[in-house]
């Protein structure tokens, strides 16, 4: 009976965990890693396992760095059964498909590149065919909070982690050779208080806990002082001649900036006619799926969708095509436009960048993490150019950081979530910056009496 951690360990990105108990493996995730080149060349490597040994994956969510490297499990001979909630099967399919085409053009893209200079051809990590036939293997879509047994001596169950649509935490509860432990992963935990999420469901006691640590070292600014800003934001922006930039996660984050700006323009605060582009296919298409996911809607957000519509801007314009985006940056004034990615690693949000950094009144607005090494956290850090497209463009815009919007939860809500755990053997530090969030939190967890571990990549460490 033991735990070995495959991402995530002592970095941000990539979670990755494989239990082993009376005959059964599983993996909690299998997700990307993230933060520029040398860092996303990890995703190449071994996974430190045989993929065709594991028998399940249990997926906590649908964030690439969760679930991003499942074409490439199945690749290398993944024959088992991926299980998650119906909301995250429905997400997981599009963020994939998406993954494996920019993967695709990125490669076509390099292959150029070396062709010109003889060097070695590059390979996607997966195509668009490998993601659509990792799909197969997804089998039981699971309600929270129902017990699922898995195998002799394993079972299952997803509580609501109030991250983003069915995002779950997940209960093991393992028997083997007379020893029982219940093991908890948090998952991606959200911040309470959310505008369209529920709170993260408290977990039972436990013997030992997995715990995410992004924002261990701190707590996000309240959210209603983070919509006064954001607002503030827009309104400066527009009086001083300008765009405004959201660079935006498609998943939850694109989601609840439409739904705030809504409650702004019902409320007086923005005028109704705010031109407000959401210039993201797969953001466009997680938005419908918020519609059809009620289950996983907080009380409000439920009740605005059965009055009418959950995202009601009459000046929201929705761009799917390559043109249409295109044709935004001909706006030189006056504009909210949300586009991926949130850390600025590629997609549209770069071309608005282009055309608009430069632009004294113009303000870029970043409201999610930023990973150490990606534009955004260079931006973020107060960096004065920033290379896109083979160009240096001067940074003159303003750059506006408001963390309130975090979908994570802070120091003080991760700790109160744990302490539902009871006084565990041991709780696991993962998915945090090793000299920031992780370092600290797992400091403060050592004052509270908690026995805290920040594990290596490919440790294993005994359950019995």
């Amino acid at each position: 009976m033991q735990i070995s951690f495959h991402g995530a360990a002592r970095q941000v990105t990539g979670s990755c965990h494989r239990i082993e108990c009376a005959g059964t493996r599983l993996l909690v995730d299998c997700g990307l890693f993230q933060g520029g080149r040398a860092v996303e060349e990890d995703n190449h490597d071994d996974f430190g396992f045989d993929p065709a040994t594991i028998d399940f994956l249990l997926l906590t969510h649908a964030h690439l760095d969760h679930c991003g490297r499942i074409p490439l499990l199945v690749k290398r001979g993944f024959r088992g059964e991926i299980i998650a909630t119906a909301a995250t099967r429905e997400l997981v399919r599009i963020v994939l498909a998406d993954a494996a085409s920019l993967q695709e053009e990125d490669a076509k893209r390099r292959a150029r590149h070396e062709r010109r200079s003889g060097g070695r051809i590059p390979q996607p990590l997966y195509t668009l065919d490998d993601a659509f036939h990792a799909m197969d293997y997804f089998g039981r879509a699971v309600s929270y909070d129902r017990p699922l047994a898995l195998a002799e001596g394993v079972t299952a169950c997803f509580i609501d982690a109030g991250h983003m649509l069915g995002s779950a935490s997940i209960v093991l509860d393992l028997a083997e050779g007379g020893h029982r432990r219940r093991v908890v992963f948090s998952g991606d935990l959200g911040n309470p208080g959310r505008p369209l999420m529920r709170d993260p469901t408290p977990p039972p006691e436990a013997d030992h806990v997995v715990i995410e640590s992004t924002y261990g070292d701190r707590d996000h600014r309240p959210m209603d002082e983070s919509v006064v800003e954001l607002v503030d934001a827009i309104v400066r922006a527009r009086a001083a001649g300008g765009n405004v930039i959201i660079p935006t996660f498609a998943l939850e984050r694109a989601q609840e900036i439409l739904f705030t700006l809504g409650d702004a323009v019902r409320a007086g605060s923005l005028p109704r006619n705010l031109p407000v582009f959401l210039d993201s296919p797969m953001a466009i298409s997680a938005t419908e799926l918020f519609r059809r996911h009620p289950e996983c809607l907080n009380e409000t957000a439920r009740a605005r969708l059965q009055e009418g519509d959950l995202f009601d801007l009459p000046g929201l314009r929705m761009t799917r095509d390559t043109a249409e985006s295109m044709a935004i940056n001909r706006i030189e004034a006056g504009a909210v436009i949300l586009a991926g990615s949130g850390m600025c690693t590629g997609g549209r949000v770069l071309h608005h960048l282009r055309h608009n950094l430069w632009r004294e009144n113009a303000s870029i607005v970043f409201v999610g993490f930023a990973a150490m090494g990606t534009p955004a956290r260079r931006l973020v850090d107060g960096a004065t150019t920033l290379r896109l497209f083979g160009e240096d463009i001067r940074v003159r815009a303003r750059i506006w950081t408001i963390n309130g919007f975090s979908a994570h939860a802070g120091r003080t809500d991760l700790t109160r979530w744990l302490a539902h755990t009871g006084k565990p053997k041991s709780v696991v530090l993962v998915h945090g910056e090793p000299e920031r969030g992780m370092t600290a939190f797992g400091e403060h967890l050592d004052g509270l009496g908690f026995t805290c571990r920040e594990p290596d990549m490919h440790e294993a460490i005994s359950l019995a």
